[in-house]
């Protein structure tokens, strides 16, 4: 058991760190195969999104690759077989916040089902 819990673990960690990568966030096809149909977020900002107004704004062209986002404190736990909650500081060029996401898996893998974002002092 403790080997699925951390193969889990780290299977989401791998498609949370993909759709961190400034190539997959300005893709709204690759964006679209890591987040689930009814995600949700919670934005740094307090903006509520859904996997449609993501996708239009990666769509518009709005990230920067120049720009990675830097992560530090990345750590993850299997909520039940299959759902991984991670959390973990995030530093995109100065604006720091902690994050947390929900990943769960489904038929064509590894999918977030909801984020959220707090802004750091």
């Amino acid at each position: 058991m403790a080997d699925e819990t951390e193969r889990f673990v780290r299977a989401a960690i791998t498609a949370e760190m993909r759709l961190l990568d400034p190539d997959v966030r300005a893709s709204p096809a690759l964006d679209s195969e890591l987040l689930d149909p009814k995600f949700t977020e919670i934005g740094a900002s307090g903006r509520h999104w859904d996997a449609a107004s993501i996708l239009t704004v990666t769509s518009t062209g709005s990230v920067v690759p120049e720009s990675p986002v830097v992560v530090s404190e990345m750590a993850g736990v299997v909520l039940t077989p299959g759902v991984v909650h991670l959390t973990y500081f995030a530093d995109n060029s100065g604006r720091r916040a902690w994050r947390s996401s929900l990943w769960h898996l489904t038929e064509t893998g590894w999918r977030m089902y909801f984020h959220q974002g707090t802004l750091a002092s």
